[in-house]
């Protein structure tokens, strides 16, 4: 009589970032890798970015193992509680979402573009359950703070698409219409993903006397928040790893890369990015 096999557990992803100054990132990594090397944390995979400005991170495993990380991430002495309190954003995985496990370091978390962005001074958050009443507003200018191909896969109701193939094109954009808006009187309200795009927007933003509020933990955190979300969203929401594409519910979708980015200009550098980096 054949055994039984044993009960393969569900993977979890977690999505997390701050903005933190980090004096030494090369030794915050060096911490991470050997945390993330230690027999409790087996089946991790996703990345990791560290920069002198914070952290970024994309993570998947099974549901303790997951949990297991975020709460040493937040009291590892070695982090010297750089990352206490950080927001985790998770999901539930179909489809491992990454193949590799890397912690690299780098000249920023998010590349903007802009020089001496000091990402802790932000916009106004708003709230998911606050997000709803402000995007309805006529003075107010809601942009969509991603590349086009994310916003024609899914936005909400009466967003921007500002056309930017890259987040450091963003930048343009804002300062071509920037004294438009403050001549009519307007407020700019920015979604993202996850909420870095718009924290590090925001936070250049401000120097341009703009009010600019921000969707608090992004898309993700809307679905997560909102049970109705799709009254305001239409479609479905980017995310970057191998799962493509996630509902409202924050559900994996049918959508390929191929959906995603056939129509583009640059469609087929996309694919063979987005298909290397999922096997790395």
């Amino acid at each position: 009589m054949a055994l039984p096999r044993p009960a393969i557990s569900p993977l979890v992803h977690t999505a997390f970032y701050r903005f933190t100054p980090l004096a030494q990132p090369e030794q915050v990594a060096a911490v991470l890798r050997e945390l993330l090397s230690r027999p409790s944390m087996d089946g991790l995979a996703g990345s990791i970015l560290l920069a002198s400005e914070g952290i970024n991170g994309m993570l998947a495993g099974c549901a303790a193992v997951v949990s297991g990380f975020e709460q040493a991430l937040q009291h590892e002495p070695g982090f010297r509680s750089a990352f206490t309190g950080i927001a985790f954003k998770r999901s539930a995985c179909s489809t491992r979402p990454f193949g590799k496990l890397k912690v690299r370091v780098k000249k920023e978390i998010v590349p903007l573009g802009v020089e001496g962005v000091d990402a802790r001074q932000t916009g106004i958050d708003v709230s998911p359950l606050d997000w709803r009443e402000l995007i309805k507003d006529p003075d107010v200018v809601l942009l969509d703070n991603r590349n086009s191909f994310e916003y024609r896969l899914g936005h909400f109701e009466g967003a921007i698409d500002p056309q930017v193939t890259n987040f450091r094109d963003f930048p343009d954009y804002v300062r071509t219409h920037a004294a438009k808006w403050k001549a009519q009187g307007k407020r700019v309200a920015m979604y993202c993903t996850g909420g870095i795009r718009c924290e590090k927007t925001s936070s250049w933003m401000r120097d341009l006397d703009l009010p600019v509020y921000q969707l608090q933990g992004g898309i993700l955190n809307y679905f997560q928040q909102v049970p109705d979300a799709q009254r305001d969203w239409k479609g479905e929401c980017f995310v970057f790893d191998n799962r493509v594409a996630l509902d409202t519910r924050l559900q994996e979708t049918a959508t390929t890369l191929e959906d995603v980015y056939q129509a583009e200009p640059d469609g087929q550098w996309r694919l063979q990015r987005a298909r290397r980096l999922a096997a790395d």
